[in-house]
């Protein structure tokens, strides 16, 4: 009888080793899903934050580039299919936020010819908070996708993988750059 206490208090630890292992796998991958999510959100705030700027821009250059319509207009036009797709997975949003840094590029490429606009205060200052807030995306980009890589490992790792596939966590989508041309950086003299 007592041999039967102890297989019974040992297979009831195993249980509880077991359970506690399924419930700590389980919630640190709750964590690192909400941690995804938290980083995606923060790119939505400074791609925001872009979006606001990027009329104040335009609107600050259209005085001075008359003969520069097409440019202005590729930058109105990609902004706003940006914002359209703004619901759209990351791959959607990865290629439109793509051609809209590349026709921000090509307007402050345009923008050399222009002496008079490069000394302009306001747009000085536009272009300051442009690039500053091209960075903070650029650095909210990479915090995504170190948390998707976070991630990704624990769904795809054993033995999380089993408790991942159980309950339905799916390995997320790194922000990546699709073509060749955005993988390039513009070249950009304001001298």
């Amino acid at each position: 009888m007592t041999s039967l206490y102890v297989i019974l208090g040992v297979i009831a630890v195993i249980i509880l080793i077991l359970l506690f292992t399924f419930f700590g796998i389980y919630n640190g991958l709750v964590r690192l899903r909400n941690e995804v999510k938290n980083a995606w959100a923060q790119i939505d705030v400074q791609l925001k934050r872009r979006y606001d700027l990027i009329p104040n821009l335009v609107e600050t250059v259209k005085g001075y580039m008359k003969h520069e319509r097409g440019t202005l207009e590729a930058v109105t036009n990609a902004r706003n299919l940006a914002q359209q797709v703004s619901s759209a997975g990351v791959g959607e949003r990865a290629k439109a936020e793509g051609e809209l840094s590349s026709a921000l590029s090509r307007l402050l490429m345009v923008v050399e010819n222009y002496p008079d606009l490069k000394a302009n205060q306001n747009f000085l200052a536009l272009q300051e908070e442009l690039t500053s807030t091209e960075n903070k995306i650029g650095f909210s980009r990479q915090y995504y996708n170190d948390s998707v890589l976070r991630y990704n490992n624990k769904t795809e790792m054993f033995p999380s993988n089993m408790i991942a596939g159980m309950t339905g966590f799916k390995a997320n989508e790194f922000f990546e750059v699709s073509s060749a041309a955005e993988r390039e950086a513009p070249k950009v003299s304001f001298s």
